[in-house]
């Protein structure tokens, strides 16, 4: 085994990609910063190979990998990008990492005991996603989760060597400083069990909703509701919308200080949540049970739910109605004093 770390030492990462698109390293690219590389030398992360930022390739990927499983080199963290691909038939031969001959998932399988931590960077890596859609012909899996389900290729009991298991760092793309300020806390030391929810994702991201700093929220509070794509208001009724019900933040912190899929006009298809990738409806449609939405509001008993949406249809402004089915501000609010005197 390789020394433990000591606290002056870089928090040495090592990020493989399996079954995925490379959404997530793309996304990682546009973090807050002017220097990326400098970020993380600043903040004691030391990237030991990423397919997409290290020069090294071939046989010098191979031999780094050799050292981490002999011992001689330290591993910190194990990042994995993309899901497991077990297939066929749990070979996993459909994905052998390039100059080895072996399947990846034997390659993780491996490595994932050496590293201090283990963390699935995005959807495909955490549950499946994706790339586990349809009738799954890859067997594509998570690291520690199949969808909801416990297990994936390293089994619900895994720990990696800090007692921790495997970090979900859930989104279809990732947030890139859900994975910046991920590193930064174990570069840190300080993060904990408890630092987790229930999916094994950050809470620092995973105890908020989407619908936490929506930018339609005025229309969200009146029921005022959009009919069509191009339209402002609110997209949980007719659009598919299911901010209010999915773990994420990203409307607290949107991407470049500005960006969001609602700010963007399109209707949060809660990517960072399990099975996402096959809600059973068109993304685009709410289902709806006499008429009223099945996916409710977390924690939003049905009765309080169509007493609250009845009270605010009525209450509507004027200008609230009309702006919610227009791609402009139709109506702006009236200018009124609000000095108390």
């Amino acid at each position: 085994m390789a020394p433990a770390r000591k606290a002056a030492e870089p928090l040495n990462v090592l990020w493989l990609q399996s079954g995925g698109c490379g959404g997530c390293s793309m996304s990682l690219l546009c973090a807050d910063t002017a220097d990326f590389h400098g970020q993380l030398r600043h903040a004691g992360i030391q990237l030991l190979w990423h397919p997409s930022l290290s020069l090294e390739t071939g046989e010098e990927l191979i031999a780094l990998l050799e050292r981490i499983l002999s011992g001689d080199l330290r591993l910190d963290v194990l990042c994995l990008e993309g899901s497991v691909l077990r297939g066929p038939q749990g070979s996993g031969r459909f994905h052998i990492l390039a100059g080895t001959g072996r399947p990846m998932m034997h390659w993780l399988q491996d490595l994932a005991p050496k590293a201090l931590h283990v963390m699935a960077v995005g959807s495909c890596a955490a549950w499946g996603g994706v790339t586990a859609g349809g009738g799954n012909p890859s067997e594509a899996c998570g690291l520690q989760f199949e969808d909801e389900h416990r297990g994936g290729l390293l089994g619900q009991e895994f720990r990696s060597a800090s007692g921790l298991p495997v970090i979900n760092v859930a989104g279809c793309p990732t947030h890139p400083s859900w994975v910046i300020d991920s590193l930064m806390a174990l570069a840190a030391n300080s993060f904990a069990a408890a630092d987790l929810d229930s999916l094994g994702r950050p809470r620092f991201y995973a105890d908020q909703l989407v619908h936490h700093g929506c930018a339609r929220n005025e229309y969200y509070e009146f029921k005022a509701s959009a009919e069509k794509p191009s339209d402002l208001g609110c997209m949980m009724e007719n659009m598919g919308c299911k901010g209010t019900q999915v773990h994420a933040d990203c409307n607290i912190r949107p991407w470049n200080g500005e960006g969001s899929c609602t700010r963007g006009g399109y209707a949060c298809i809660a990517c960072t949540e399990p099975g996402f990738q096959e809600p059973g409806h068109p993304f685009h449609q709410t289902p709806k049970l006499a008429g009223i939405p099945i996916g409710l509001p977390t924690d939003m008993p049905k009765a309080w739910f169509v007493a609250l949406a009845s009270l605010s249809k009525h209450a509507t402004p004027r200008r609230v109605k009309l702006n919610a089915t227009a791609d402009h501000l139709v109506l702006p609010p009236v200018a009124k004093k609000t000095r108390l005197k």
